[in-house]
């Protein structure tokens, strides 16, 4: 039997055909909201951190949805809890990426959740923006699919040993929760105090759920150092300062800000943790991004908080330069939106406006400076250091 192919005929099944090739186009035009994925520590030892987080990334959102959306699209923000561990990160990963089908997540906080995620990320083409220090991480074979905000191990340790020289210590021993920075962070911060003229004495890598560390403290104090490196989380070194007061260790003691959080002054009393040296990353203290966000949680913010503030803007601004909508549009167009010869901005609203009159944005936000390398690390950024005293934390310097 031949088939008659009439015009009418011929016409439909012409339209047939065009229809997968006409997909992609019709996908473009839809109304549907732009998926974006929070993932941070509500709970467990990053939990002081998490609900500011996010509250940062809905205001964000809701000033870019107010001023118009996204390329005439609103998004929507869903978060989830990594509850501080990598199995109920990779979990809450996982309904993010394959139930809520979000084109990025951000905001992780924990190395160690970080490194879990991660695969999923880059195996899916959702991009993943950080706050996690590890080296490690951005040396996985992410293909492009991780941005890190956050200073990595290697300039974090190497500022906090050169703030240590300037301090006068000259013999230092560490002692380190396992996560997947310990050791990078150790070698790395014995690396500039040697080149400096002090002693390294060694490190002890502990399991942070341990409820006693006296072997550890006893172990670090038989070497005699003047100085102790705690590379800790917050329950850890509470109990880490606990007996290093009954021990009666006097010389001096330097942490990470996210371990030395209020809340250990909170619950120590002000002897045992008096002279707590602390360091972190610094906002950008004089920027219009770190005001807003300072209105946002009501307090001064942690740096947590302001990179999410950037998370968030950085993401939109990408998927407007890029005009399109997923993973790997914002993985193409990241590092155009920080154009050093564009117009600085430091609002994903005020950077959507430019870029909707085709013009280039140089996008410097809460954190600061928003240029990262090859590998997805944030080129550079300025520490805070602060000491606690009689039960308060007083700022040492800025640099």
């Amino acid at each position: 039997m031949t088939l008659t192919l009439t015009p009418s005929r011929r016409q439909a099944m012409l339209g047939v055909l065009a229809m997968p090739f006409l997909a992609p186009f019709a996908r473009a035009q839809t109304s549907e909201p732009i998926m974006i994925g929070t993932l941070t520590p509500q709970t467990g030892a990053g939990g002081s951190f998490g609900p500011g987080m996010v509250k940062v990334a809905r205001a964000v959102v809701d000033e870019i949805n107010a001023a118009g959306g996204v390329l005439g699209r609103k998004i929507e923000l869903v978060s989830a809890d990594d509850e501080t561990n990598p199995d109920s990160g990779v979990r809450a990963a996982r309904k993010l990426i394959d139930v809520n089908k979000v084109d990025a997540i951000a905001g992780t906080w924990a190395s160690a959740v970080t490194t879990a995620v991660a695969p999923l990320c880059w195996e899916n083409k959702v991009m993943l923006f950080t706050v996690s220090g590890a080296d490690s991480i951005t040396k996985l074979p992410h293909q492009g699919y991780i941005i890190r905000t956050q200073p990595n191990t290697y300039l974090q340790t190497g500022r906090l040993a050169k703030f240590m020289l300037d301090d006068k210590v000259t013999k230092v021993f560490g002692l380190s929760a396992q996560t997947p920075f310990a050791v990078d962070s150790y070698n790395r911060l014995s690396e500039v105090l040697v080149a400096g003229g002090a002693q390294s004495l060694g490190d002890v890598v502990y399991d942070a759920s341990k409820t006693s560390f006296r072997s550890e403290v006893d172990q670090a104090l038989k070497t005699k150092p003047d100085a102790l490196f705690l590379n800790s989380y917050t329950p850890d070194i509470t109990v880490l300062l606990r007996e290093l007061y009954r021990a009666g260790y006097e010389g001096k003691k330097y942490t990470f800000g996210y371990a030395a959080t209020p809340k250990l002054l909170e619950n120590l009393p002000a002897d045992t943790v008096e002279g707590l040296i602390s360091f972190a990353p610094s906002p950008d203290l004089g920027s219009p991004a770190h005001a807003r966000v300072k209105q946002i949680l009501g307090a001064n913010p942690d740096p947590y908080s302001s990179q999410v503030y950037d998370h968030i803007s950085l993401i939109a601004l990408s998927i407007a330069k890029a005009r399109a909508v997923s993973g790997t549009a914002i993985h193409d167009s990241i590092r155009s939106v920080g154009d050093a010869s564009g117009t600085k901005v430091g609002s994903a609203v005020e950077g959507l406006k430019l870029l909707a009159d085709g013009k280039a944005v140089n996008y410097e936000g809460a954190s600061g400076p928003c240029k990262f390398t090859a590998l997805g690390d944030i080129v550079d950024c300025k520490f805070r250091f602060e000491v606690a005293e009689k039960g308060k934390y007083r700022l040492l310097s800025i640099s």
